[in-house]
């Protein structure tokens, strides 16, 4: 039995209370063993991931864990345990299709028209969205517009579902992209050296409904290199109040590429709300500098991980995924960033979600917590 006694962990120091690193230096640990595998030690691991499943003809815990990290470090569970796992009706981790063969997402598409069970049927939904391809759009599109039975025990269309994989339809049949296919951490720097992303940048306007002061949560300057695949112009900066932010929906704010940003009228949830942001707390939210890491890493790298910031790629998202529409085209906004609010300020819990719609020049911000 552990010992409940306060101790350092000996990787970073943080006190805790069990033996061994904090579940922080854990995740960096497993983080680093996978990012360093060979292209060879890769396809062993999946060859053994794939071996798993058709022995226990399931996804057990330990498998569940080498396939986070392979999406995680390589983008991918690989061709072999893919197959497997459609050969034994593993549903559950929807991430382990993503960008599958077209043979097997003809088998995805082929288990989704014949059941007829709403719980069976939204996994396959949701994993035929990984999967991605031209069938999958197919198939989702003629169960939007043909609806089985099975969808009054659904809250929402085949069109949502494909939102899971990071894309969505039209009812024309008109594929529109939700993710950035890139992916980029968002790193705290001390250096002082220039970087092209701004976290925390303060403003002096205030909010209307509390008082409380406004912040430019995010600002991106598009025009670096690195942020080409973004495929947005000039600066877009994505203002908030921290404060109300908990309390809405989404908030959303205009963007001008010359780098002004004017926020929107939104929503609250309650009545009334009071700003909870001390000074001090503004300040701290307000005083970090960050950059974009060394180079981009897998598109799930956010995704797989607790309180990682990133730059494009999947959302870790802490609820349901929630791609907001845009308040002047209605089109489903694009996923941007995620921001931790615990990497701004100490003890915050929950975790700021960033879209923007390009065509609009509008971002929209979302808090989401367990």
């Amino acid at each position: 039995m552990p010992s409940m006694e306060p101790r350092s962990c000996p990787g970073c120091g943080a006190l805790i209370r069990y033996d061994g690193l904090c579940w922080r230096c854990r995740e960096e640990q497993s983080y680093r063993e996978y990012a360093s595998l060979t292209p060879g030690e890769v396809e062993e691991r999946q060859r053994a991931l794939a071996e798993e499943i058709r022995r226990s003809q399931s996804l057990g815990a330990q498998a569940e864990i080498a396939l986070r990290w392979l999406l995680c470090c390589h983008g991918t569970a690989g061709q072999q345990p893919q197959q497997a796992a459609l050969e034994s009706g593993c549903f559950h981790f929807p991430g382990l299709y993503y960008r599958a063969p077209a043979e097997v997402g003809e088998g995805l598409a082929d288990a989704l028209l014949r059941t007829e069970k709403a719980s069976e049927a939204s996994r396959l939904m949701e994993c035929l969205a990984m999967q991605g391809g031209d069938r999958a759009l197919a198939v989702l599109l003629e169960l939007e517009r043909s609806p089985r039975p099975w969808r009054a025990e659904l809250y929402v269309d085949p069109s949502v579902y494909a939102q899971y994989g990071g894309w969505t339809f039209d009812r024309e049949g008109r594929r529109q992209r939700l993710v950035y296919e890139d992916c980029y951490p968002l790193k705290k720097d001390a250096s002082g050296g220039e970087t092209p992303v701004q976290i925390g940048r303060p403003r002096e306007d205030r909010c209307p409904h509390c008082g409380g002061r406004m912040v430019d949560m995010l600002s991106l300057d598009c025009r670096d290199p690195r942020l080409a695949f973004l495929g947005l112009e000039g600066i877009v900066t994505a203002a908030c109040c921290p404060s109300c932010i908990c309390y809405m929906e989404a908030a959303y704010s205009r963007y001008s590429p010359a780098g002004d940003c004017q926020p929107l009228p939104g929503k609250l949830l309650l009545p009334e709300v009071e700003n909870d942001v001390t000074e001090e707390e503004y300040r701290e939210l307000t005083s970090h500098a960050f950059t974009l890491g060394p180079g981009p890493v897998s598109p799930f790298y956010g995704a797989m991980r607790e309180d990682t910031g990133t730059l494009g790629g999947f959302a870790n998202w802490l609820q349901d995924w929630s791609y907001t529409p845009c308040p002047d085209c209605g089109r489903p906004m694009v996923y941007l960033a995620q921001i931790p609010w615990e990497a701004v300020t100490k003890g915050a819990e929950g975790t700021l979600f960033i879209e923007v719609c390009p065509h609009c020049h509008i971002a929209s911000m979302q808090h989401q917590q367990t």
